[in-house]
């Protein structure tokens, strides 16, 4: 065996196939691996192209974010059918857990729990947060994103979002100094998913106390909380370290820490990775590029910045973040390698802001990242 990929989930099935479409023979161990995706992926529409040929999307009609509507598109992936895209091609999927991993010089031996041993030259970790690879979850709290969400018929809840809309921190609650906004998203059928999010608190903040305000929210607004016809859960970490085992996703450390967002750059690096497994690497150094261990550093002493900020700040952070042009906004969100995008981005931000929280922001170490970056 060439590729063994450990997790079924975006990062996994895009790596696999990948490779898969290199020649290399791959098998991709997860203990449903076909089973579809139960969360909710979106991206900027400007990411879109990352998606393989049969994926599908559901396109907001409009994005909201911070009370102002935004010249650039949000997708929704269509789960089912972009998993299906992936999993249609020559990767040996295998319905098991992982019970250990031996990892040498001519490769890797993933012993599963039922007794089977897959050798291979090259065992990618993609499963997630658990790391079931790259040595577990790191002990003590991590930085964390939570929220609690709803999915209503569209029409159930269009007093509070628009059908079709998408709606990034906006409405923030800061009360009991802990800041939430909504989330709401178009889903495919005509659904809407609305969440209660925290963006990143450490520890992460308990997903009941996000449940509760999301039904206060959806009642102060006449909707009925009854209405929904699902329920969603959100907690991951933000802040994990980069692995020495080979890995890609969340297990490697990709999540933006200051956004939470990790698919559409795992989608994106799955067929470098993919290159250079098929080359004899093991592809660690596509994933992390100088240029993307520069770029993490600088979203991470931003997300270090937003939990230092008190509750009642953060609106007008955003506020004045989601103001910058879209350019100049774009590449902290979207450019994992853009090293001068990201700088630019975080000066005109640092200059925007008014100055009682440029000097809370200083003192989070925002201005010294910057220093450090030029």
């Amino acid at each position: 065996m060439d590729v063994v990929v450990v997790g079924s989930g975006p990062a996994g099935w895009a790596v696999a196939d990948a490779c898969g479409r290199r020649g290399l023979e791959v098998a991709l161990v997860a203990p449903a691996p076909l089973t579809p995706w139960p969360a909710t992926y979106g991206m900027w529409a400007e990411q879109a192209a990352v998606l393989p040929d049969g994926a599908a999307t559901t396109a907001a009609t409009g994005v909201r974010a911070a009370g102002r509507l935004l010249d650039q598109g949000y997708v929704v992936l269509d789960n089912a059918a972009t998993q299906a895209a992936y999993a249609r091609g020559s990767v040996t999927p295998i319905a098991d857990r992982v019970a250990s991993a031996d990892h040498g010089p001519r490769g890797s031996t993933v012993v599963l729990a039922s007794g089977r041993r897959l050798a291979c030259r090259v065992a990618v970790d993609a499963s997630g947060a658990l790391r079931v690879l790259s040595g577990g979850r790191p002990g003590g709290h991590r930085a964390e994103q939570t929220a609690h969400g709803l999915v209503f018929p569209a029409e159930a809840v269009a007093d509070l979002v628009p059908p079709g809309q998408a709606i990034f921190m906006d409405d923030w609650s800061t009360q009991d100094g802990l800041a939430t906004f909504l989330y709401a998203v178009p889903l495919p059928g005509g659904r809407t998913l609305v969440e209660e999010t925290s963006l990143v608190a450490k520890p992460g903040v308990p997903v009941e106390r996000l449940r509760q305000r999301l039904i206060a929210r959806l009642r102060a607004a006449g909707v009925d909380p009854g209405a929904a016809t699902a329920a969603e859960n959100v907690r991951f970490p933000m802040d994990l370290p980069r692995p020495r085992t080979a890995a890609i996703g969340a297990a490697a450390g990709m999540v933006h820490p200051a956004t939470g967002y990790s698919v559409a750059d795992s989608l994106a690096v799955a067929p470098r990775l993919a290159d250079a497994i098929a080359a004899g690497g093991t592809g660690r150094d596509v994933v992390w590029t100088p240029a993307a261990r520069a770029v993490h550093a600088l979203r991470a002493h931003g997300a270090r910045v937003l939990r230092s900020l008190p509750a009642a700040a953060l609106p007008e952070f955003f506020d004045a973040f989601f103001a910058l042009p879209t350019e100049v906004r774009l590449p902290y969100l979207t450019g994992r390698e853009d090293v001068a995008g990201t700088t630019r981005a975080m000066t005109e931000l640092f200059r925007g802001v008014p100055w009682r929280l440029r000097a809370a922001m200083a003192v989070g170490g925002f201005s010294a990242a910057l220093r450090g970056a030029a």
